[in-house]
């Protein structure tokens, strides 16, 4: 790991800040400290916030970042705004709106300037953005420039858009369809406390009883008071869930993947087997140094399936990342499929990622690892049944 990359992932706001510069800057330093931290992300709650300008979204990130940090989170703020014709830079650089959270350490703010670019994010956005997410944060926000009703491309870049929406507008429900109201997974009315919130509910309930899609989560909040934003929260991560469900790969297999064995990451296979061997009375049927992994494996065989106890063997392995950023345990689940191309090529084609190609083990078979964002969180990987 690198420097940069190792400092990031020890907390440094500063690191993750300037890298997140160079990221904006195209600089290759930069990117290779993205490409050196991608495996550890895919674990954030990436949310976008969108709407018209005055909708008050960025009163309603604030309040947002204040109820997760009280439940304990990690908050990143990622919020694009216009550029300035003077510097070049955001106009609200430094985001003067949501000071009161720069003096807490689980709360990251990344102004970024549109520079030309249209669909209210900035070109390095979704770089950003994964970048936040490797960095440990739990949850990204990510607010969109306000630039008018053609903001669409976050609804490609965050797990759930919430359209942030005002009393007021209801008679332009129906004129703004084909924006950003489509790319809605949550709306939020806020301002609710003003007169039009239950015409603008019932305009927005309307419209999409039209429509042969899911209906929409409709939240009243209030931002300023902090009203509505649990409920809020609560909306957004169960359409998240209800997303990646649709999302998931959906595979069939003439026979059902069996469980070859579980991966145990630990920081020294001896003391693990004072345990399995000790205790246990289980045998080691292969122990060996696998090269190309940067690892040493034990496996132990039980009943059809197996063990697997990982230790790094250098500092490079993603073994030795898994330890430094979650200590021992549960590394990755492997399930044997029938074709493993086969099974690669309908995973990529439904959406899924992978941490390598397809590479022959010392034992001669086929596997491939699958990212935990595309594997419910769990490291996956996938081993050809055949060993030809």
């Amino acid at each position: 790991m690198s420097e940069w990359a190792r400092k990031i992932r020890e907390g440094d706001a500063r690191a993750l800040a300037r890298v997140a510069t160079g990221i904006e800057n195209g600089e290759a330093w930069a990117a290779e400290t993205l490409r050196d931290l991608e495996p550890l992300s895919g674990h954030a709650r990436t949310i976008g916030i969108t709407g018209p300008p005055g909708a008050g979204k960025s009163t309603l990130v604030d309040a947002l970042a204040r109820f997760l940090r009280q439940q304990g989170k990690t908050v990143a703020i990622v919020a694009i705004d216009p550029t300035s014709r003077i510097s070049g830079g955001a106009i609200l650089g430094d985001r003067i709106r949501m000071q009161r959270h720069h003096a807490d350490s689980g709360v990251f703010i990344r102004s970024m300037a549109t520079r030309g670019a249209r669909g209210g994010l900035a070109r390095a956005t979704a770089d950003v953005v994964r970048l936040m997410d490797a960095a440990g944060k739990d949850y990204i926000l990510i607010e969109t420039a306000g630039v008018g009703q053609d903001e669409i491309e976050i609804a490609a870049l965050a797990q759930v858009t919430v359209v942030v929406l005002v009393p007021g507008m209801g008679d332009d429900v129906q004129a703004a369809k084909a924006g950003i109201l489509e790319i809605a997974g949550v709306f939020a009315i806020n301002k609710s406390d003003h007169p039009g919130a239950d015409k603008l509910e019932r305009d927005l309930a309307n419209w999409f009883s039209l429509g042969t899609g899911p209906s929409i989560p409709i939240v009243k909040t209030i931002a300023t008071d902090n009203q509505g934003i649990a409920e809020l929260l609560a909306a957004v991560e169960t359409a998240a869930a209800a997303r990646a469900s649709e999302r998931a790969p959906k595979l069939h297999f003439n026979s059902v993947p069996r469980l070859d064995h579980v991966g145990i990451a630990v920081k020294s296979i001896d003391d693990a087997l004072r345990l399995f061997e000790g205790q246990l009375g289980m045998k080691v049927a292969c122990r060996e140094a696998i090269a190309q992994e940067t690892v040493e494996v034990a496996m132990l065989p039980a009943g059809d399936s197996k063990i697997e106890l990982l230790e790094p063997s250098g500092p490079q392995s993603t073994v030795s990342k898994f330890l430094e950023k979650r200590g021992p345990g549960l590394h990755h689940v492997a399930l044997r499929v029938p074709d493993l191309n086969a099974a690669v090529e309908g995973l990529r084609s439904a959406g899924a990622r992978f941490v390598n190609d397809p590479r022959r083990g010392p034992d001669g078979r086929l596997y491939v690892f699958v990212h935990p964002a595309s594997a419910g969180g769990v490291l996956l990987e996938l081993i050809e049944e055949s060993e030809t």
